[in-house]
């Protein structure tokens, strides 16, 4: 690694090898010498005259790039593309004078922007997966854990830690919709020609435009997708770019919440990320065990849902038929995009797959929080032993802002249920009031709701997804 210069944290820190070598030169440039390729098969097919050996040759030198040729002639003529093209026929004599035939820059530029975001949605969707599958087993194995609810982040009314795990799940297979959308949406740009009106390859056929027609659907077969863009301009429409960023920064989002609420529920010590027998939480404060990668996933998420400005100022700033103020802009925000929902995914999965859960924590403030939780119940069991709702209402309210003045003010514990006991009103001794202290009893159908939205809605997806399954990250730093 370079030391003197500037290095990208996306690629020392946070993204996976994977999802960098899918935004390398290599990906790119070799990806540009398969549409070359699949271009001039093309027109032989329709009819020009272009050998088989001139493509053999152009396949025997696909994967082998001469990078020190094409970086030479860059610095000459200032173009990237053909000093690819001069690149590639420095080594294809015979079929030097066929490559990049009919075709603009965004022949190769634009579709195998297409290719890479496809690929790089392809492993987004892998990996968002395994986030189902693990957040789902989490769910499935604390289904029956009661835990307090939190409204404003003030005691509420009790649900499981499963079923909480839930609401983060259901933000993610939700997003796992909306990647799906676009990704079985992709088109390429096709043949279009610098403005879009294929007069080239109109040029090319000599103005049958039966031919011309059958140009795009032959590519898109042959790189494997469903079609190309209908119209352009010299580029596909830029909204493609902001759908596609749109899905990492809604995958961010989702992760952002879950981390977020991981980082507060640590800070209560009911719930503990991963946390290495070596690790230092604190340069200064030894004893701390901070939540470094909720707060890193939370960070970097926070890049990527800022990152969604760039195609859409991109998209509504395009000219007429081309302009190349966009070029810059997605030779960063794309790439950097994904690397960092990589990394995002990458810290989920290792956060949930060791999230620890301290059950005797969430007891102790269950029980400190209970009492005036259950003063409804309460109520109703005087009434059954022959009080009058409406009194007892009022002195339950009385009792509760005494109890919680011993709490808040005199810093003791809830004392309650030893007030009411102690009001004749009530007819309940101290035994009868902590007998319905069991909070199972006042999480309503938690468990049952984590039961059913595994069986209805997650498990046909990690059935329909298992191939993809068993995914582990490795982190880093």
């Amino acid at each position: 690694m370079s030391t003197d210069r500037y290095s990208s944290p996306l690629s020392e820190r946070y993204a996976s090898k994977e999802m960098q070598y899918i935004f390398s030169q290599d990906m790119k440039f070799r990806t540009w010498r398969r549409l070359w390729i699949a271009l001039a098969e093309i027109e032989k097919e329709l009819g020009l005259n272009i050998t088989q050996e001139q493509i053999d040759e152009l396949k025997a030198h696909q994967d082998d790039i001469n990078y020190e040729v094409a970086r030479a002639r860059e610095k000459e003529v200032r173009h990237d593309v053909m000093s690819h093209v001069y690149a590639y026929g420095q080594q294809c004599p015979k079929a030097k004078g066929i490559i990049h035939l009919g075709a603009t820059s965004c022949y190769v530029g634009d579709n195998t922007d297409i290719i890479v975001m496809t690929e790089a949605l392809k492993l987004v969707r892998k990996k968002l997966v395994n986030v189902i599958a693990e957040l789902a087993n989490f769910a499935d194995k604390y289904k029956d854990q009661p835990t307090l609810g939190f409204t404003h982040f003030q005691p509420a009314q009790p649900t499981t830690v499963g079923k909480r795990a839930c609401l983060w799940l259901q933000d993610f297979t939700i997003d796992l919709e909306d990647l799906d959308y676009v990704l079985d949406n992709m088109k390429l740009l096709g043949s279009k020609g610098t403005t879009g009106t294929q007069a080239s390859f109109l040029e090319l056929f000599d103005g049958d435009l039966t031919k011309v027609d059958k140009l795009d659907p032959m590519l898109a077969e042959k790189m494997g997708y469903k079609g190309c863009m209908a119209v352009s301009g010299q580029t596909y429409s830029r909204k493609i770019d902001v759908k596609v960023v749109n899905v990492l920064s809604g995958i961010c989002q989702s992760a952002t919440k879950m981390a977020q609420d991981i980082r507060l529920l640590q800070h209560l010590k009911e719930v503990e990320e991963p946390f290495e027998k070596s690790q230092i939480g604190s340069s200064a404060m030894a004893y701390k065990r901070n939540p470094m990668r909720s707060e890193r996933i939370c960070s970097l998420s926070r890049y990527v849902i800022v990152d969604t400005l760039n195609p859409a100022i991109t998209e509504v700033s395009q000219w007429f038929e081309r302009t190349l103020d966009d070029s810059a802009n997605k030779r960063l925000s794309i790439p950097e995009g994904f690397l960092a929902t990589d990394g995002v995914l990458d810290l989920c999965l290792n956060v949930v797959d060791g999230l620890v859960v301290y059950p005797k924590v969430i007891e102790k403030h269950m029980l400190a929080e209970l009492p005036f939780m259950a003063t409804e119940n309460i109520m109703m069991d005087a009434v059954k032993a022959g009080g009058d709702r409406q009194e007892l209402h009022e002195r339950i309210r009385e009792l509760s802002m005494e109890a919680g003045k011993t709490v808040k003010v005199e810093g003791k514990d809830n004392n309650l249920l030893e007030l009411i006991a102690a009001d004749p009103a009530f007819h309940l001794s101290l035994e009868e009031l902590q007998a319905s202290m069991d909070p199972k009893k006042y999480v309503g159908c938690s468990a049952h709701q984590v039961e059913k939205f595994l069986k209805e809605v997650v498990t046909p997806i990690l059935d329909a997804n298992k191939d993809d399954l068993g995914v582990k990250a490795e982190i880093n730093v």
